[in-house]
């Protein structure tokens, strides 16, 4: 039979140089797409590195403007903070009360970056004596109770100045308090990144180091979503957007693509992908031991993400990817 006479499809006409395949490729990474998490520590000369996280540190208040001043400079324009406090309580004050780390931390840097977009991780867990995300009673988060606190931790975040609010408490019915609190405050025009799809995944644990909010019993279950769940995910999703939620976030990220997809294709709003610190940790490790190309294989990986359909990739990577894409 003669070749000619073969009739198939030659897809690796578009694959046959460098040039054709950036012509063609259907997703791209921008240092715009991300979001860079930092932890910002009591004390003074601080610059710990979190063990578990390589490259990832904890910086006192006096060190964050230059760290700030880092990301900045390299293109990132967007930023959430994470407090690592002392002086914890029952119901977590210290994530509402005006002089809290985060909320210090969010007035110094944008005074000096009035551009940079300050995202607030809106939760009690890093605060409280427990290390839940609400007030407890009867060894379990009383769900009502806690909104009234984490409508309190929201305004004052906003108060502080920060761009957006994004609560990853898993309280139902919080986006509709907070929504409210901020309205009635006069804070109409702060959007909610609500963490709608928070899985109780295995892959928080470095994040926990980082932090310190590890549950001192128990776990998160009651109110994070079972990781075999799918369609639950949509629920979520639909009652915050009811609820008046303006970006929807699936986290984490890389073992839930497929919600990702499901969720963009429900929503008419951004949404936003959480590459948690487990997911670092452990490219870090392989990394480290020689076993995988870092560069490739994040962005891989993030590209995963855009392609299921995230808008916004919350990522531990931000600074490395914002490097590599100068190079290009």
């Amino acid at each position: 039979m003669e070749k000619n006479t073969i009739a198939f499809k030659r897809h690796r006409r578009l694959r046959s140089s460098s040039s054709i395949r950036s012509l063609v490729r259907e997703n791209h990474l921008r240092v715009e797409d991300f979001i860079y998490p930092m932890f910002v520590i009591e004390g003074e000369n601080i610059k710990n590195e979190v063990t578990s996280m390589p490259g990832v540190y904890q910086f006192s208040m006096d060190l964050l403007l230059d760290e700030v001043t880092e990301v900045y400079n390299l293109g990132i324009r967007s930023i959430m903070f994470f407090g690592v406090v002392t002086a914890k309580d029952e119901i977590g004050t210290g994530a509402f009360i005006d002089d809290g780390i985060v909320q210090v931390a969010t007035r110094m840097v944008k005074e000096a970056f009035p551009d940079l977009l300050i995202v607030a991780d809106t939760c009690l867990c890093e605060y409280t004596s427990h290390g839940h995300c609400g007030v407890i009673h009867d060894h379990d988060v009383d769900n009502d109770e806690s909104l009234e606190l984490l409508a309190k931790t929201a305004v004052s975040q906003a108060k502080a100045g920060a761009d957006i609010i994004a609560p990853s408490n898993m309280m139902d019915g919080f986006v509709a308090y907070i929504r409210a609190a901020l309205d009635e405050a006069g804070y109409t025009n702060i959007p909610i990144m609500s963490y709608a799809v928070k899985y109780a995944s295995s892959f928080y644990g470095p994040f926990r180091d980082a932090a310190d909010s590890t549950p001192q019993f128990g776990d998160r279950k009651t109110y994070q979503m079972d990781p075999a769940n799918r369609l639950e995910a949509l629920r979520e999703a639909e009652s915050d957007i009811e609820e008046g939620a303006d970006f929807i976030m699936v986290k984490p990220a890389l073992s839930f693509l497929d919600i990702v997809r499901d969720v963009r294709n429900l929503v008419d709003v951004p949404v936003v992908a959480y590459n948690v610190s487990g997911e670092y940790a452990m490219v870090k490790a392989a990394a480290q031991n020689g076993w995988i190309d870092e560069k490739q294989l994040v962005i891989e990986m993030l590209t995963s993400m855009k392609r299921a359909g995230a808008d916004i990739i919350l990522t531990y990577f931000a600074k490395d990817v914002a490097k590599w894409l100068k190079e290009n």
